[in-house]
């Protein structure tokens, strides 16, 4: 992959951006200095400025994963604790859900205050496909014309979690999809206006309608700004290696798995840093 440039952030970590708008690279030469917090705050502001941080190869254990995780935190949490992401039901008793990933989506759009980030390692990898790609909400609004910004910071946007699994399964049982209702739809803005003053867009599979439009306008619009958001000058595309370790700002990005065989065996460990801002 071609890089941009290389900057040092702080002693003992070296900064590779690997495209304009998203992603910077990180190596760092001191692993238990990175498990106990010396690089953290480097860390969570490159997460803010560029929606994705990468490790290649770190090879932590679980522990360390653990351990890690919790230096970029700065909310009171004490349940910590690694996620198996993987189409095997014997990894993963939730691994019907897990298809939905395969979609542009944010986290937590069905919460009042999402998680700030994700941490994944990649423990097993499928021999085709399975790469993840991530989108930069901040720069796809930043690069939206002036008039356009003022006319969608009007709006709101129903999010329902039934929309979602009908990417996956468009035609559910009607007990399916009860079951799916019982997660109450959650209302957002369309642009999210951070305490830090900069706004991203908030989008993704469970973004159903806006309200007070037309569902085909609704519908026309929100694809629209999906089809923007992840244009290649706002995407970068993660080509796992075993051992790789990266994290993303979920307040400001999308992201989705592309497509691999469900049988491959592929298994990621993820950890998440708690969300203290809430969706205004």
């Amino acid at each position: 992959m071609t890089t941009i440039e290389t900057t040092s952030a702080a002693a003992g970590l070296t900064c590779i951006d690997l495209t304009p708008n998203i992603a910077t690279e990180l190596h760092v030469h001191d692993i238990q200095a990175l498990i106990e917090g010396a690089y953290s705050t480097e860390i969570r502001t490159l997460l803010e400025q560029r929606g994705v941080v990468a490790f290649p190869r770190l090879n932590l254990t679980d522990e360390q994963q653990l351990a890690f995780t919790r230096t970029l935190n700065t909310t009171d949490i004490h349940d910590y604790k690694v996620t198996k992401i993987s189409l095997d039901p014997l990894e993963n008793p939730n691994a019907d859900y897990i298809k939905g990933a395969f979609f542009w989506h944010i986290d937590g759009t069905m919460l009042d205050i999402p998680i700030f980030a994700s941490v994944m390692s990649s423990r097993r990898l499928s021999e085709s496909g399975g790469r993840t790609e991530f989108s930069n909400t901040y720069a796809a609004y930043d690069a939206l014309p002036d008039d356009e910004k003022r006319a969608l910071e009007e709006l709101k946007v129903v999010h329902m979690f039934e929309t979602a699994q009908l990417y996956v399964d468009p035609e559910p049982s009607y007990k399916t999809l009860k079951m799916w209702q019982n997660l109450k739809p959650n209302t957002l803005p369309l642009v999210w206006t951070h305490r830090s003053g900069r706004k991203s867009l908030v989008l993704g599979a469970t973004a159903s309608h806006i309200e007070g439009m037309g569902l085909r306008e609704s519908r026309a619009l929100l694809t629209r700004l999906r089809d923007w958001s992840t244009q290649a000058e706002f995407v970068y595309s993660h080509e796992w290696q075993l051992g790789d370790l990266v994290i993303w700002d979920n307040t400001g990005t999308m992201h989705r798995a592309t497509p691999y065989p469900l049988d491959s065996g592929r298994l990621m460990y993820r950890t998440q840093i708690a969300g203290d801002e809430p969706f205004i």
